[in-house]
């Protein structure tokens, strides 16, 4: 019989992420810190918790994809967290993108309960999510990843071990996230520079799309600049958020890294200019700004 598979947090990734697994005939056990989200997902099969602590007392592999290192630790370490029950024989699988350290630090206290980690932060937003499709990062043992990798496969495409230490995922995730701020960042200037010179946007996407210029990035996020319609798929203050990490791993680790500290900057301004909870396209409004014309359609 497949096991039961505990899911903390159902924000925009967590829900649709719940679903395949119950889709795929997965007891789920779900605790979310505004229990209506739970409730919802109850009507659909899932089993609800009222705390971190008795998902782990119910699910022997326990996800969770949060809004940051912050929350990772609360639903770890604070009051009815997993360290509270959880023990030998469990693995707890945070899906976040985190800080490395922190996710070392908790690795450690839970090794300390005889549980296993594994960092295995996801890229492919919530269109990914809900298709199955994501990217998975995943860092720790290989034996507890080859226990973990059917319920990856359900959720993803791509799962890349990235090393055998808890926070290789981690790594991973925030290499990506330099690349995925900086290409929102070059197709908003792109398409500001398309209409100050007056060009249709929508030719110029599509030639953009025939040559090197091409990416994910346009293919996802474009249509959202020129139509205008920032509805978040993922919010400028979590890019700002991943961004933070990164500076903070950078320092760590002793360097710097120009390009994505710049565009650090350019995203502070976005959520100065009270754009935070629009999608993380909308730093094209940064570019408008500063050439007086919109980028529409």
């Amino acid at each position: 019989m497949t096991e039961a598979v505990g899911y903390l947090g159902l924000g925009l990734m967590g829900t649709p992420m719940t679903r395949n697994l119950l889709a795929a005939g997965y007891p789920v056990v779900v605790y979310n810190r505004t229990r209506a989200k739970a409730e919802a997902l109850a009507a659909e099969g899932a089993q609800v918790a009222d705390s971190p602590a008795e998902v782990a007392r119910r699910a022997p592999v326990i996800l969770a994809c949060l809004a940051d290192a912050a929350a990772v630790e609360a639903v770890v370490s604070g009051p009815g967290g997993l360290l509270e029950t959880v023990g030998a024989g469990q693995v707890f699988v945070d899906m976040t993108t985190s800080s490395p350290p922190v996710s070392i630090r908790l690795a450690r206290a839970l090794a300390e309960k005889g549980a296993e980690m594994l960092d295995a932060p996801v890229s492919g937003a919530d269109v990914g999510a809900i298709e199955g499709t994501l990217s998975i990062m995943v860092g720790g043992k290989r034996p507890v990843f080859e226990r973990v990798l059917p319920i990856f496969r359900v959720l993803g495409r791509r799962i890349t071990l990235m090393g055998d230490r808890v926070g290789a995922g981690g790594y991973a995730k925030l290499a990506n996230q330099i690349m995925v701020a900086t290409h929102l960042a070059s197709m908003g200037e792109a398409l500001v520079f398309g209409a100050k010179a007056g060009l249709d946007l929508t030719q110029l996407e599509e030639a953009l799309s025939g040559g090197a210029a091409n990416s994910e990035i346009l293919r996802l996020k474009a249509s959202k600049v020129l139509s205008g319609e920032f509805t978040p798929g993922a919010r400028s203050t979590v890019q700002v958020k991943d961004l933070d990490y990164i500076a903070d791993s950078m320092e760590a680790l002793g360097f710097s890294l120009p390009v994505v500290q710049l565009v650090g900057t350019l995203y502070r301004e976005l959520i100065d200019m009270g754009h935070g909870d629009e999608d993380h396209s909308a730093i094209v409004r940064v570019f408008e700004k500063l050439a007086g014309v919109e980028a529409r359609a």
